[in-house]
């Protein structure tokens, strides 16, 4: 794994779109205390239903998950999807994923999703968007991978 960088002065990754594999991210942000280990709990449970749907092109994580925060509200992801991603043919609990009242409400995450086909600008225009802070500054995201990039 290529080392995640130090935050910035405001506790966000610096402005960029890193990788990491799901094991790395968790064990870089979900341990310190109880809701940063819970919450990465939630990660993994997630990213788990999400690939044995086999149609998930990218799994972003972002929000206070993936900051300095001592105690992240929640886990925030935002999927792209695969154009043959038919939401209507998931069932149990993967369903609550996209579902965004649900996924917050049940799931402890905030989860945006659409298919690579609804990305008007572009499949990466898409992932960079959830840099964008509500205060209009930018910050640092995490793409889960499946391997070490190299």
């Amino acid at each position: 794994m290529k080392k995640l960088p130090e935050f910035n002065n405001n506790g966000d990754l610096p402005e960029g779109i890193y990788q990491a594999t799901l094991p790395e991210i968790l064990q870089h942000f979900g341990t310190g205390n109880a809701q940063r280990i819970r919450l990465g709990q939630r990660l993994e449970r997630i990213y788990s239903l999400v690939n044995n749907t086999g149609k998930v092109a990218k799994f972003i994580v972002f929000g206070s998950f993936v900051t300095a925060k001592v105690i992240p509200g929640d886990v925030d992801i935002f999927l792209l999807m695969e154009d043959s991603f038919d939401v209507d043919q998931v069932s149990g609990e993967a369903a609550l994923i996209f579902d965004n009242e649900k996924a917050q409400n049940i799931l402890g995450a905030s989860i945006f999703w659409i298919r690579k086909i609804a990305a008007i600008d572009g499949e990466q225009q898409s992932v960079e968007y959830w840099q964008i802070k509500r205060d209009n500054t930018r910050r640092g995201i995490v793409e889960v991978i499946h391997n070490d990039p190299e």
